[in-house]
């Protein structure tokens, strides 16, 4: 089992920033990819950012320039430094976790960005 616990959501205004981070704990595969993923009110879950264990990532093409995905691996945490902020990005926060072929997922943090 891997927990995941997110945290740093809240309210900003648009142009603004917020640092998402997610703490793992539990059966950490060595080599695994951490991932930020959001849900806005009626549309689908969409990748926002993904980290693999040797630094790689990947952005959602939204986000690029905007968003940076981090990780301790000493802290086993990872963050989403987001910056200017628009109204779109407005959505539940999740993180995930992937490693030895499962996959687990945090509870989620609301973030809205107000215009």
């Amino acid at each position: 089992q891997v927990q995941l616990v997110e945290s740093g959501g809240g309210l900003v205004q648009a142009w603004g920033s917020l640092r998402l981070s997610c703490a793992y704990s539990g059966s950490i595969f060595s080599i695994n990819a951490m991932g930020w993923y959001r849900q806005a009110p009626g549309k689908q879950r969409e990748l926002v950012a993904i980290i693999a264990t040797g630094g790689i990532t990947n952005y959602a093409d939204s986000v690029k320039d905007r968003f940076t995905i981090s990780r301790d691996n000493a802290k086993n945490t990872v963050y989403l430094q987001m910056n200017s902020l628009k109204p779109e990005d407005t959505a539940v926060y999740y993180c995930n976790y992937r490693g030895a072929a499962r996959i687990y997922w945090g509870q989620g943090t609301q973030v809205i960005v107000s215009s």
